[in-house]
């Protein structure tokens, strides 16, 4: 007799007798293909084993609980891809279990309690989607770009003691715009332009770029122009133009790329029909480093001018007077964003300090580059929010102070006025804020970064509508956005949610705000909070310890007044009230 220790997945077909009833030949040739030209090769992949097909489901040994949780994952995904041309009541739904245990090995087949366990599981598990023990979450937790809802102790049928379970949150079973339709303005997608110098380190220099026209292009409410976060996903990666149209739902594709020599920049761009494949315009730039904004706007002026003729070129020709008048010193800043993209991924309070370091640098070289001062904005209202450093509240002043200076430059930048309400909202003036995001909306709707937070400044403030509506926008403007601003708008759907009193809708999606930005303190509090109003102080008490672990003086912050999130009383109590309670 052989024992190991093995992961087991075991999934079900869901209602495979109701379409073998409605065709069985049929039924049973599309799940035979679907396991030849899918699952057999995902699992191959994985380094799984089919042990046993039982009629409606498999049973699979994996040699560890990563390698299993990732092929559940991608199983999911695999199966609602290859069925893009299915009608909706013949599709296959699959619910899966994962256990990790000891087995008994015969003859091929697997034995024990392992096995058993994950079998039950599996009848936990709702359509497409998947259910884990703990033993697989310990395991698996943090090694995946997956998040894991607590679903407490459950007893199970035969298993004599109560097993506390995990639903698996995130790829699958995250929120995905389907079938994408077409805006009925012209839409655009910008693509990373790709870096052919030979320095490596100028992919900070393409990437700032890209942005920019993005940036420009986002200004014309004429204009639905993707996010920057969503197409930057596409990054590196050799890409089906027609695929990337159908996925991010836009007419047009610009893509490109730049080479950056001494004192020399070459700029090719080319503009994509998604919908044939055709060439609209194309162009090649040769420029000295010093025209980088010309030669920015002169890009959008001929893209715009292809894609959308009704746009009134008088506002493409405006000039970038508030941006800096030497290139260097834009340089630096560039520099600075990519530290503050890598910071707010990561939380890491050192990449802050390094950011608002080579933000201040750039401002030596140029006082009036505003990419510096946006970046400064952003990064001391962090600073503040995390309680960072001996004085955590003058991170406000020097975030207002910054703010000022943008405004003095260039007071029609979305950016000035988003970066200002972040900060007016953080000391409480709740109402001017809101009008710094609709004005940034006013000047720019287009700006995805920009419906996330107003959406999250209307959840605080009990506007819960406007903050789900506006969410959702955000999300179509960046159907596929990888990046930790996603996780603001689940951040606000989540604080619409406890604003309501629904504490199951914002458990859910503060797991997927958790996901995106694990250590951010304001969604694990609220999802301390709602553990402890659900009766789960289990799970309440590790979202505690993960929380302390990065920001030990946030709870307390909270719960002494320094910290105010909700603009209405009763809802900074029912916070306060689960915090209290979750650290007593």
């Amino acid at each position: 007799m052989e024992r190991r220790l093995a992961a087991i997945l075991a999934a079900d077909l869901v209602g495979y007798s109701r379409l073998m009833g409605m065709d069985e030949a049929g039924t049973l040739q599309r799940f035979s293909d679907l396991r030849q030209t899918v699952l057999d090769p995902l699992i191959a992949t994985h380094g799984g084993r089919t042990v046993k097909l039982m009629g409606d489901g498999l049973l699979v040994e994996f040699p560890s609980a990563v390698n299993a949780l990732s092929c559940a994952v991608e199983w999911l995904d695999a199966v609602s891809g290859h069925q893009k041309d299915v009608p909706e009541d013949r599709l296959f739904k699959f619910r899966i279990g994962l256990n990790l245990g000891d087995i008994i090995v015969e003859d091929g087949d697997i034995y024990g309690d392992g096995v058993n366990l994950a079998a039950r599981i599996e009848t936990e598990a709702d359509a497409d989607s998947i259910c884990v023990s703990e033993a697989i979450y310990q395991q698996a937790k943090g090694k995946l770009p997956v998040a894991f809802e607590d679903l407490g102790q459950r007893t199970l049928k035969n298993i004599a003691e109560p097993v506390r379970l995990y639903r698996v949150l995130g790829n699958a079973a995250s929120p995905k715009p389907a079938n994408l339709t077409l805006p009925e303005k012209p839409s655009i997608a910008v693509l990373p332009f790709d870096n052919m110098s030979a320095d490596p380190e100028q992919e900070y220099f393409a990437d700032g770029v890209t942005e920019d026209i993005i940036t420009e292009l986002s200004r014309f409410p004429s204009l639905f122009v993707t996010a920057r976060n969503s197409t930057f996903s596409y990054k590196s990666k050799s890409v089906d133009l027609k695929q990337v149209g159908r996925d991010l739902g836009v007419h047009y594709i610009l893509e490109g790329s730049i080479r950056r020599a001494a004192n020399r920049v070459r700029i090719t761009a080319q503009l994509i029909d998604s919908t044939n494949g055709t060439h609209v315009w194309a162009e090649r730039y040769d420029r000295e480093l010093e025209d980088i904004f010309s030669l920015q706007e002169e890009i959008t002026q001929n893209v715009a001018g292809a894609i959308a003729p009704q746009i009134e070129m008088a506002e493409l020709t405006r000039v970038h007077s508030g941006k800096a008048a030497r290139f260097s010193g834009y340089d630096v800043a560039l520099k600075a964003q990519a530290l503050f993209y890598d910071a707010v991924r990561s939380g890491d309070a050192d990449l802050y300090q390094q950011a608002i370091a080579t933000a201040q640098d750039a401002l030596t070289q140029d006082p009036r580059c505003t990419h510096a001062l946006w970046i400064l904005g952003w990064a001391y209202g962090e600073a503040y929010l995390y309680r960072w450093g001996p004085d955590p509240d003058r991170g406000l002043e020097l975030g207002w102070a910054a703010m000022e200076r943008f405004f003095e430059i260039d007071s029609n930048d979305p950016r000035a006025h988003m970066s200002r309400g972040l900060i007016q909202h953080f000391r409480g003036d709740y109402d001017s804020a809101l009008d710094d995001f609709r004005r940034a909306f006013e000047l720019n709707p287009n700006y995805a970064m920009n419906l996330f937070t107003m959406a999250w400044c209307e959840s605080l403030i009990g506007f819960t509508k406007e903050a789900r509506e506006h969410a959702a926008l955000g999300l179509r403007l960046s159907p596929r956005d990888n990046e930790v601003w996603l996780g603001v708008a689940y951040l606000a759907l989540a604080q619409a949610g406890f604003a309501d009193g629904d504490f199951e809708e914002t458990r859910k999606w503060a797991a997927l705000a958790i996901q995106k930005h694990p250590r951010a303190p304001i969604r694990r509090a609220l999802m301390i909070a709602c553990c402890i109003h659900d009766g789960d102080a289990e799970a309440a008490r590790r979202h505690v310890e993960f929380l302390n672990s990065f920001a030990p003086a946030f709870i307390p912050s909270v719960l002494q007044g320094d910290v105010v999130l909700f603009k209405l009383q009763e809802h900074n109590a029912l916070l306060a009230e689960g915090l209290s309670k979750a650290v007593q």
